[in-house]
């Protein structure tokens, strides 16, 4: 018995042809993932080397060529330029007449909602906001991450089946965020991603000045397990010495940066600072050894510089920083990664 042949996504009526504008890391990977939803990829545009040559990665045979003419050939065009650029590309592309009713005009921006796209609205074009919440590398392995990726979503309420039907056709999920929080919620993200590369990359640098022949070796099992704790617990996973109150290893801490790291201090302090106002706010240091850690931070003890420093968070009191006794000690192997 034969098995039956499975239909090709390509022989799907409803396939739109997909435009690039902006051959950066991402835009070349959507298009790719919808390619595989069975859409056509027909245009993009890209102009340094380094964009022609993930264009050429990962959408092979699909020509290059101006923004006004991928708009020409494209019922979907992605507009995958960065944020400061692209209320300018969306004004410049209405105004010279490049937009075409009916067409869908997707940026990726986190930064903004739909409103952004309001000259493509008034020209016709169908705008949404579709933001992968994913790193990307500008490899193939993008198109592989995209599976199970939360995408922030911003449209109006009649495109918004559209918007979310997009979404997961690429893999991903959709997670609705209103126009007016689309700064938050970008905040948010590059606050959680963005700056973990920072404090990773110099952490590494830290282990190879002391001597550590892997420092990624190292870190890997531990940054994994703080992430997963994080992602469960929230501030209950915070270990470390000031969540433990070690005003005395802090202070040892800054010194050798000051020594040996001069640029890591002002984000060794500021990182530090931050956790103990919230390991304060949720009882897990004690009030008790907050003040010389605090003094620490705020350059009060050591000659050490710094600011006003962290502030006690109100309602703490001792009962509920005690819950930590004997339950977050550790013989501080475990790390501080912020």
């Amino acid at each position: 018995m034969s098995t039956p042949q499975q239909p090709d996504p390509r022989d799907r009526p409803a396939r739109l042809a997909v435009g690039v504008v902006g051959a950066g890391r991402v835009g070349p990977a959507l298009a790719a993932s919808l390619q595989l939803a069975g859409h056509r990829p027909v245009a993009v545009s890209g102009v340094s080397d380094a964009s022609r040559r993930r264009a050429a990665l990962l959408l092979p045979d699909v020509p290059l060529m101006p923004p006004a003419e991928v708009l020409q050939r494209a019922d979907l065009v992605l507009l995958t330029v960065p944020d400061d650029a692209l209320p300018g590309l969306v004004e410049g592309l209405a105004e010279t007449g490049a937009v075409r009713p009916g067409q869908l005009l997707v940026h990726t921006s986190g930064r903004y909602g739909a409103k952004v796209l309001d000259p493509a609205l008034r020209a016709g074009a169908l705008p949404l906001a579709l933001h992968p919440a994913m790193t990307f590398t500008g490899t193939a392995v993008d198109v592989q991450r995209l599976a199970g990726c939360s995408f922030g979503v911003t449209a109006r309420e009649e495109l918004r089946l559209a918007a979310e039907a997009l979404v997961i056709e690429m893999g991903g999920e959709p997670e609705w965020i209103a126009e007016e929080s689309r700064p938050l919620y970008h905040a948010a993200l590059a606050l959680g991603a963005n700056h973990l590369v920072t404090l990773v990359a110099q952490s590494m640098e830290l282990l190879r000045a002391a001597g550590v022949e892997a420092p990624d070796r190292m870190l890997g099992p531990l940054l994994g397990a703080a992430l997963d704790n994080a992602l469960r617990s929230g501030d209950g996973a915070l270990t470390g010495p000031v969540a433990r109150g070690d005003a005395g290893t802090v202070a040892a801490h800054v010194a050798e940066l000051r020594e040996h790291a001069p640029q890591a201090v002002a984000g060794y302090l500021a990182m530090a600072r931050a956790t103990a106002d919230r390991a304060l706010a949720h009882g897990l240091l004690k009030p008790e050894l907050a003040q010389d850690l605090l003094g620490v931070l705020a350059g009060e003890a050591h000659g050490i510089p710094g600011s006003s420093g962290a502030s006690r968070a109100p309602g703490t009191d001792a009962d509920r920083a005690d819950r930590t006794d004997g339950t977050d000690r550790t013989d501080g192997t475990e790390g501080d990664v912020g």
